[in-house]
């Protein structure tokens, strides 16, 4: 069965057929907006507005693998049905990204690795980059790409995975991805302790981290002078582990709350506060030690702010107008990229902040090598690549 089409858009239903698509429009020069779950389609720069939009909605599958130890998803596959997939097997993705703005969950496995999207598992499993072991894309000459455990394709000594995850669509579409899995938790209980100081919560990181190594989730929050920090056990005694991380928290002068063994509002609430409808969201890779500069920033740019407490990923939402103040205030050599921006105020904004330098060379000459026809989602990422 050949792609659907419809209003300058395709929908392969196989990844031969989205292979030929970006082939076709490559043939034409005509740009590509690569479309999964469309929750993210204001991140980055502005696409042509000619642009075919090519959805991966029919590249929908889930496959476990006989080992039950790694899973090939398909690019379209919503993340919230893969996991329920995976779950029933007692498996798990360990990625948890928020899953979009609107009424639907309907975030997509190749939108979140294309973004390299993530949320409070990546305390303990690290950055989606880290959960992906294999790739297949199509790139504009038409040549499907397959890497990873049941392929030995080699493309040029690139660890092609990698170099597609969080490249934002601009070298090929991402069809499916082999990804790790991990044991499901059938039981969690989160710590919370909060306090108005940002280097008693500074210190109290560094404390619970050395005490406390085996954290399935460890974030922090901060709104108006005062946040607090949330740490997440699992297993049969997780609630009393967290018992033992409140306590910790107390010794470092945090106001310990009651813990909740009945948590998943808690944690769901951190991930809404990665994103935004309204003000515009900044992400931040910060150093762990920075995290009470980053904090007192917060207050004086009047942002809320979620994240990462010992990986120094922060996610501030803040107004427009405050934008060029949070970068000008963050620490020196601080990665900042804006994610949400309210659609009034697109082109306005540099996502981005990033205009010249020895990596923007080196970006733009792996998009010549794997897009050459420069139609793979041009101007939406750092340089307008």
């Amino acid at each position: 069965m050949s792609a659907s089409t419809a209003n300058g858009s395709v929908i392969p239903r196989s990844l031969s057929e989205a292979a030929a698509a970006l082939a076709g429009a490559a043939a034409r020069k005509r740009p590509v907006r690569i479309v999964g779950g469309a929750t993210k389609l204001g991140w980055g720069g502005i696409p042509p507005p000619d642009a075919l939009q090519l959805q991966t909605a029919h590249l929908d599958r889930v496959v476990v693998q006989g080992d039950g130890e790694t899973a090939t998803l398909s690019a379209g596959t919503p993340l919230v049905r893969a996991q329920a997939i995976l779950a029933r097997s007692g498996r798990m993705f360990a990625a948890d990204p928020h899953l979009g703005l609107g009424q639907r969950p309907a975030a997509t496995v190749g939108g979140v690795i294309a973004t390299a999207d993530s949320g409070p598992l990546s305390h303990r499993y690290g950055p989606v980059r880290d959960q992906v072991i294999g790739i297949t894309a199509a790139i504009s000459d038409g040549t499907l790409i397959r890497t990873g455990p049941r392929s030995s394709a080699q493309q040029d000594g690139y660890d092609v995975a990698k170099l597609l995850t969080g490249s934002y669509g601009t070298l090929g579409v991402i069809l499916t991805v082999d990804v790790r899995l991990r044991p499901l938790p059938t039981q969690t209980a989160t710590a919370l302790g909060s306090s108005a100081d940002p280097d008693a919560l500074q210190r109290a990181v560094t404390a619970i981290g050395a005490a406390h190594p085996g954290l399935e989730a460890f974030d922090v929050a901060w709104r108006e002078g005062r946040g607090g920090l949330l740490a997440q056990l699992t297993g049969s005694e997780a609630s009393v582990r967290a018992e033992a991380v409140a306590e910790t928290m107390s010794g470092c002068g945090l106001e310990a709350a009651p813990v909740r063994a009945i948590d998943a509002d808690l944690w769901a609430r951190q991930r809404a506060g990665q994103r935004s409808a309204e003000r515009a969201v900044m992400r931040v890779h910060a150093r762990r030690e920075e995290l009470s500069a980053v904090l007192a920033l917060a207050d004086e740019v009047g942002a809320t702010l979620v994240g990462r407490a010992a990986l120094g990923i922060a996610y501030l939402a803040l107004g427009v107008d405050r934008i060029a103040a949070a970068r000008t205030g963050l620490p020196a050599g601080t990665p900042a990229v804006v994610t949400d921006i309210p659609p009034a105020a697109r082109g306005a904004v540099d996502a981005w902040g990033v205009t010249s330098g020895p990596q923007l060379e080196l970006m733009r000459a792996v998009k010549q090598r794997f897009d050459p026809a420069g139609i793979c989602n041009p101007g939406i990422f750092v340089g307008s690549i």
